[in-house]
């Protein structure tokens, strides 16, 4: 019986983790999520991946199985749902996280969260979640149990000996699983390039406890708002300073809310109060947990830096605690935000200046003892830029595995009578872009908006007799981001306008002038300032 994985999104990123695994043409999806816009994908709001291939044979998707629950593996979900709404599987955070921002797009999902450790049928599908350390409680791998062997993914983890919910990544149920032969091991590739092991998420909570005692007016920490461990460890640290502290921000306050409840967060009683009980207390005794760690501009945190947030005015003995690193595409929106908060005369501590955060993802050592723990058949890395994919591909190599791939989106792996093969390209692996309340995947629109950004635009008027050619209005033109008060360059435009159209014999075409309206309007600005801005011809029968 042939499996088939294909990579929906995740190869040669960071985020969008989704890939689909198909056995005796019933499929699952392992992960559903988005990733957040680059800085060059002008006036998009996310990115998803690409689920073309599942949207054409919409009956055989049987269920989608979660590895954790951060918004680069569970964001996408609402988006697939509203197309095709299928059995989702998780542990039970993940799945509540899933189930809040699902329903906030007026979904009723079919959301099963199950134990760790227990083997789960569904259709063709068997499969088990077994436990790992990573920056959120509830993480877990997830091994398959196919007619071709152990297909085992990793999802994000690391080989943290002290992490915060005494719950490690299980090094004996993978070797386990490994003892049994895995024949395809999906691996985090995220640190491969780093060397060592990454540091245990409790040295934070060592430095947050400095700095929290230390700090002379108010303390804000910003991290991600599904980060419950950093999260727990802030509350610690503000707790054991006398502090009282608030949530700032919908996602945090939603999301420590659900964690809370599961009891996977715990909250002293008295310790957590509302924000506008907060801000009447002295600074010196409140601390904030807020959202914002990635310099978006509308949160919490990004607002306070630039002084326009409605209740919170940050002053000069305030201490700001960015408990993260930037994303690749948000460092700029990131270290404006920094840049922001030292203008206000606040103490600013980030990750490049003190030990206020460790990642979630296992480093190069990590991953080499997880090989060889597990000893798989196969390789292919998962999770990561492409140099990230090819540094642990070359780890996998040097553990003496027998067959590395490094794959891309739109790749398929075939396991097929035991071997396996690389279909190259065989699914959509493109983006696929929200636009406020619009989703798709039209690349030339984000062509135009950098073309736009880069060149600015042009809008030349003209009013014709189309009977006999005569132009009865203008032309004028008026140009936006081209040039500032140059009426040469206008004069200029409008004159060659004036000679190209006069050429034309008539009957006028209207799709004929506006063609030499662009082209002559074009040419005369690439001649004179070297730019090829957007030209908009309005053409309007007299």
């Amino acid at each position: 019986m042939t499996v088939r994985i294909g990579f929906l999104g995740g190869l040669g990123e960071v985020g969008r983790n989704c890939a689909s695994i198909e056995i005796d043409g019933e499929i699952a999806l392992i992960d559903c999520g988005l990733m957040f816009p680059e800085e060059d994908m002008l006036g998009v709001d996310l990115v998803l991946p690409d689920f073309a291939s599942i949207l054409a044979r919409p009956d055989d998707l049987k269920c989608i199985i979660l590895t954790h629950g951060h918004e680069d593996h569970i964001g996408a979900l609402a988006y697939l749902l509203k197309e095709i709404n299928v059995p989702i599987y998780g542990t039970s955070l993940t799945i509540e996280f899933a189930r809040a921002r699902i329903e906030e797009h007026g979904i009723v999902p079919d959301l099963r969260s199950v134990e760790v450790y227990e083997w789960i049928d569904h259709g063709t599908f068997r499969f088990t979640f077994i436990p790992v350390s990573h920056s959120i409680p509830d993480a877990a791998g997830i091994a398959f149990d196919t007619s071709e062997g152990i297909v085992l993914h990793t999802g994000d983890f690391k080989l943290d000996p002290t992490p915060i919910d005494g719950v490690p990544t299980d090094l004996r149920s993978f070797a386990t699983i490994g003892k049994r032969g895995v024949r395809l091991l999906l691996a985090d590739s995220t640190n491969a390039e780093l060397p060592g092991f990454v540091p245990s998420e409790v040295t934070v909570g060592e430095r947050l406890d400095e700095i929290v005692s230390h700090a002379e007016g108010r303390v804000l920490l910003a991290c991600f708002a599904s980060h419950v461990h950093r999260v727990q460890q802030a509350i610690d640290a503000m707790v054991r300073d006398g502090r009282k502290f608030a949530f700032i921000g919908r996602s945090m306050l939603r999301n420590s809310e659900i964690a809370a409840d599961l009891g996977v967060l715990s909250i002293p009683d008295g310790s957590l109060v509302e924000l506008k009980d907060l801000i009447e207390m002295p600074d010196a005794d409140t601390a904030i947990i807020s959202t914002g760690s990635q310099g978006e501009p509308f949160a919490a945190l990004s607002l306070m830096a630039a002084g326009e947030h409605r209740s919170i005015s940050l002053s000069e003995g305030d201490t700001v605690i960015i408990s993260a690193t930037p994303i690749p595409g948000n460092e700029t929106r990131v270290s404006r935000v920094i840049n922001n908060l030292y203008r206000a005369g606040v103490t600013v501590f980030h990750g490049r200046n003190t030990h206020v955060h460790v990642s979630g993802h296992a480093a190069a050592e990590e991953l080499k003892t997880f090989y060889n723990t597990v000893r798989p058949d196969a390789l292919v890395p998962v999770h990561g830029e492409y140099r990230h994919l090819v540094a642990n591909a070359a780890l996998g190599t040097l553990m003496n595995i027998p067959e590395v791939e490094i794959c891309v989106n739109g790749d398929v792996v075939v396991l097929e009578d035991g071997d396996l093969r690389v279909e190259r390209g065989a699914i959509p692996g493109g983006y696929v872009y929200v636009d406020g309340v619009e989703v798709g995947g039209a690349d030339s629109i984000i062509r135009d908006r950098r073309h736009l950004a880069d060149d600015g635009v042009l809008i030349v008027t003209i009013g014709v007799n189309f009977a006999s050619g005569e132009i009865l209005i203008g032309p004028d033109v008026h140009s936006h981001g081209v040039t500032t008060d140059d009426d040469d360059l206008h004069t200029l435009i409008e004159e060659r306008v004036r000679q190209s159209v006069a050429t034309l014999e008539a009957p006028i075409d209207p799709d004929v002038l506006r063609t030499r309206i662009r082209n002559s309007a074009t040419r005369a600005v690439k001649k004179s300032v070297k730019r090829r801005p957007v030209v908009l011809p309005v053409v309007i029968e007299v």
